[in-house]
């Protein structure tokens, strides 16, 4: 039996004990030549491994003509090895369905490089096949001119693509973080001519003085049968393997303190958010001893304690800021910092860096009160509640990343269990003096650095300076009063409702899951599960939406929703609401999108009453306009300015209108519009949409204990009143369709727009009809069809030619609802960004790429490869409690349901094998000529969609139905 968190022993504490080297959990061992190994068992997902190669060697060792080289070696993995030529890994790893792309494989820091693998090992020879991939980056990287040529083109487009402003500021206050170290002109993405211009000798060097075995661990984590058989797999394909005698020895590159803060003012044409960061680093100390873990545990209390009342001021009437948050991060191998970081309305920066401050030296002077401590100390025994519960339901993922960063930077890995007993017996044991004193350590005189960033100019370096003077002063003549606390109500029902009963109740096997119709109407389904221990999922929704609203209507309706977050659409003020749940896993958010209003909610099976409460709340309160209602208007300004400035604005517009027309649903937000808002009429939309309870359906997934669950159910659901007559009159199964229409001729245009920086995005959309019939079969082809693009446009663009980093490729389905039982419209659009000046050739290529698919078909390697893929993602999603929420959601909303979920499930599950068992070189053929509009390049029929630095281009393609 799964023991509880309450019957966990708590433990002696020694506070000098040291923590075991020996990773907890681990087979952990060194090879004769240096390598490290970790091999762990872990039965989540299952039959699945989490493999690493975590190499000690990051950008900070590269040398001046070296500056991005550590990345570029990180790509070269994956292109050549001695035993794997053209792309084969990719290839092999895509053969098995297991993730290749962006940020999923590898990433290249300061100070390490990881190569990351997450594969299904079902089969035993795909272990050793993945455990060999690693091998062979270790020391037989192929690093040859058509190699590195190949990959200019990827990295470039990874470099190219973040220049955009936030990565700008960010790097030139990293810069301003490491002054004086090594560190501040080793960003990992490099410089632009060392990308285009650094030859294989330079790589070479790199790789062969630093990819040292000695410098390197291998770490799998999976639903192995044993450890030992994974040990030998490594020692059979590491072992023989060897470096250089003599390697070179990593050097230490300190970061030198300093005692006047640094000062910057970053002013960016294309900032999207005004933003004031205030950085105080610190040495890393390494975690040893029991007293380090306390230490640990204090930091993270004032942190939590800050943060509770930077969240509070963020929701008073004119703030200083819209949002404010303080973390601890490891900057760099010897460094940490302590981070405050918020952001503002424009021209607002002193004021926010003021508050920042003020709040800072509130708690120097004043500290933090017991209840303050004791809703922290709430919130983080919760969190490692949480966590000892799923100790044995952990992602091998999440897994690795501990046993990673044991290599890479000594940190222990103690286990769950330990770390569970460790804090239910220190925290209760920390005072709120203890906390309160760690706000010594934030001084302006202890390496601060701080930074603004502006669209504008407004502040000044001078003005920042006399910030700091002046809350020194305020503070030294102790003017600064204590924190005013809010008076916090005990329970989130005064009243708690009679409970309702059940009228029908209806089992589907097949789904696993039991439906219960309430006395009050509501539909309920429930799925119990044992994928987590600590999780039940809930969303609960109604046909009806905004785009039932006439124009008089909408702008005001549409508002209604952020009005309701900031009034207390559960009954009480987010600040309030925040304290009284202080100790609880739960958060229950809403949304009223086109069609539907739904709610959606997360919690611990401890807490479902809580999370019920605050769904009945949520049907029996009327929000009503107050003083929040300013607030929510300054920040919708802000974000319509922010827009205004993101120059990706006049892409998104401009295919907007393609495909909605000027339609008020779409039409962008301007600012002169928010004067016609009445805040009554958005409440009593609000109010109006969570209302009637026999017009929602929800469903319950994950781990429901039933005679604890099901009254809880009947008394919270149940007991939400059933109105006397309906308040959002509908006609039926009828939903007013948003104006969808795709061109009927193809569009070719550019949309121009100045950019500090030259990008260039790239979108080409197809439309999609699909009519009644065989629609279930239609839709799974059309989401084979996504895949095989996906793949073919990454082997294509990037592989062949290396001229882009990534690509996407979408199906949009909810283009139209006109009625339930009426044809699917949507589209097909795929994304890339790229050099401008060969966007053309590009698309050119991408389309030709497409022609030869729907003239010849895909090869039986491509088939076979989207099966996999989709298998290996159905198979995860089993596991996953998210997943089946959505299956079920899907089954209640799919266009087939007439009643009985079990039918619909079991049509879309039928649709789906026998989509895969005729899926063939011809069939998916068949499928792209009619699904894509054929053919789909000629004389008249070319696309060509993007975005560049002086120009934006967005273009779709004809109109394109069929009958099923």
């Amino acid at each position: 039996m799964h023991s509880s968190f309450e019957s966990l022993k708590e433990v002696d504490l020694e506070w000098d004990r040291e923590f075991d080297e020996h990773p907890f959990g681990a087979d952990y061992g060194r090879l004769e030549n240096g390598l490290v190994y970790y091999i762990h068992r872990n039965p989540k997902p299952k039959m699945r491994a989490a493999l690493a190669l975590a190499v000690q060697a990051g950008s900070v060792l590269e040398e001046e003509d070296e500056r991005g080289v550590a990345h570029i070696l990180e790509h070269l993995a994956f292109n050549a090895t001695k035993k794997y030529e053209n792309h084969g890994i990719v290839k092999f790893l895509e053969s098995i369905g297991a993730e290749f792309g962006p940020c999923h494989n590898a990433y290249t820091s300061a100070d390490e490089t990881v190569f990351e693998l997450l594969i299904p090992i079902d089969r035993p020879e795909l272990l050793s096949e993945a455990i060999s991939i690693l091998a062979e980056f270790s020391t037989e990287i192929r690093i040859a001119d058509e190699d590195l040529e190949k990959e200019r083109g990827a990295v470039m487009e990874e470099y190219r693509s973040g220049r955009n402003a936030a990565k700008r500021t960010q790097e030139a206050h990293w810069r301003l973080l490491m002054e004086g170290s090594k560190y501040a002109e080793r960003l990992p993405i490099g410089l632009e001519k060392v990308i285009r211009g650094v030859n294989t000798k330079t790589v070479k060097h790199f790789y062969h003085n630093w990819y040292h075995l000695s410098k390197m661990a291998v770490i799998a984590i999976g639903d192995f049968p044993d450890t030992k058989s994974v040990v030998e797999l490594i020692k059979t394909h590491f072992g023989q393997k060897t470096s250089a005698s003599n390697p070179t020895a990593v050097p230490n590159f300190p970061v030198p303190s300093h005692e006047q803060p640094r000062y910057s003012c970053f002013v960016d044409s294309e900032a999207t958010k005004s933003e004031v960061v205030v950085s105080y680093k610190m040495p890393v100390k390494k975690m040893k001893t029991v007293k380090d873990y306390r230490d640990a545990l204090v930091e993270s209390m004032f942190l939590n304690a800050l943060n509770q009342r930077f969240m509070k001021i963020s929701h008073r009437k004119n703030p200083p800021y819209f949002s404010c948050s303080a973390y601890a991060e490891g900057l760099v191998r010897p460094v940490r910092a302590c981070i405050i970081n918020s952001f503002c309305k424009e021209n607002g920066t002193l004021k926010a860096l003021e508050s920042m401050l003020t709040e800072v030296a509130r708690v120097q002077l004043h500290g933090f009160s017991e209840h303050e401590i004791s809703v922290v100390r709430a919130l983080m025994v919760s969190r490692i509640k949480s966590a000892y519960l799923e100790r044995d339901r952990r992602e091998s993922t999440s897994l690795r990343h501990g046993y990673v960063q044991h290599f890479i930077r000594n940190e222990p890995v103690i286990g769950i269990e330990h770390e569970a007993q460790l804090q239910k017996t220190i925290l209760s044991h920390i005072s709120a003096s203890e906390v309160s004193k760690y706000a010594e350590k934030l001084q302006t005189s202890c390496s601060c650095v701080i930074k603004t960033v502006e669209p504008r100019a407004s502040a000044t370096i001078a003005d920042l300076k006399e910030a700091i003077l002046k809350i020194s002063q305020f503070e030294k003549e102790q003017s600064i009063a204590p924190w005013d606390e809010e008076q916090i109500p005990e329970e989130i029902i005064d009243i708690k409702p009679n409970s309702g009963n059940i009228v029908e109740q209806h089992e589907y096997s097949n789904i696993g899951a039991t439906e219960l119709i309430l006395s009050n109407g509501m539909k309920v389904c429930y799925k119990s599960t044992d994928f987590l221990n600590d999780q039940i999922l809930f969303s609960g929704f109604s046909y009806g939406g905004l785009s039932e609203l006439s124009e008089s209507e909408y702008l005001s309706s549409m508002m209604g929703a952020s009005f309701a977050r900031e009034l207390g659409a559960f009954g009480h003020k987010p600040s309030v609401l925040a304290d009284m749940l202080a100790g609880k896993r739960v958060t229950v958010t809403t949304d009223v999108g086109a069609y539907m209003r739904t709610f959606y909610g997360d919690c611990s099976p401890s807490d479902l009453e809580t999370a019920l409460q605050l769904v009945y709340q949520l049907f029996m309160q009327n929000v009503t306009p107050g003083e929040e209602v300013d607030l929510v208007l300054q920040k919708t300004e802000e974000d319509i300015r922010a827009q205004e400035r993101d120059p990706y604005t006049a892409l998104r517009n401009r295919l907007t209108e393609l495909l909605y027309g000027n339609s008020y649903h779409f039409r962008p937000l301007k600012i002169s519009d928010l004067s016609n808002v009445n805040p009554l009429k958005a409440c009593e939309y609000f109010n109006s949409c969570f209302k009637d309870p026999s017009t929602f359906t929800v469903v319950i997934v994950g781990n429901i204990d039933l005679p604890t669950a099901i009254p809880l159910i009947l008394q919270y659901l149940g007991g939400i009143p059933k109105l006397p007559e309906p308040i959002l009159h509908r006609k039926g199964d009828y939903i007013k369709g948003l104006p969808f229409n795709f061109p009927t001729t193809v569009v070719r245009e550019e949309v121009h727009r100045s950019m500090v920086e030259e990008q260039c995005w790239v979108t080409l959309s197809f439309p999609v009809e699909l009519m009644k019939g065989a629609m279930v079969e239609e839709i799974w082809h059309l989401h084979f069809l996504t895949v095989l693009f996906e793949t073919k446009i990454l082997q294509v663009l990037r592989f062949k030619h290396g001229q882009i980093y990534s690509a996407s490729v979408s199906a949009n389905l909810d283009g139209n609802m006109t009625c339930r039982t009426d044809d699917i419209h949507g589209y097909i659009r795929i994304a890339f960004s790229c050099d401008p000046k060969i966007s053309s050739k590009l698309v050119n290529i991408v389309l030709d790429e497409i022609l030869l698919l729907q003239k010849e078909g895909p090869s039986t390697q491509d088939v076979s490869t989207i099966l996999e893929i989709e298998q290996r993602s159905y198979e995860n999603g089993l596991q996953d409690n998210n997943k089946w929420l959505g299956k079920i959601l899907s089954s209640y909303q799919s266009r087939i349901y007439s009643g009985d979920i079990g039918t619909s499930f079991k049509v879309n599950l039928e649709g789906r094998s026998r989509i895969r068992e005729s899926l063939t070189q011809l069939t998916t053929q068949s499928a792209m000529q009619r699904i894509v509009p054929y053919p789909c390049k000629n004389q008249d029929a070319k696309i060509l969609a993007g975005i560049a630095g002086l120009r934006v281009l967005a273009h779709s393609l004809w109109r394109y139905s069929w009958r099923l």
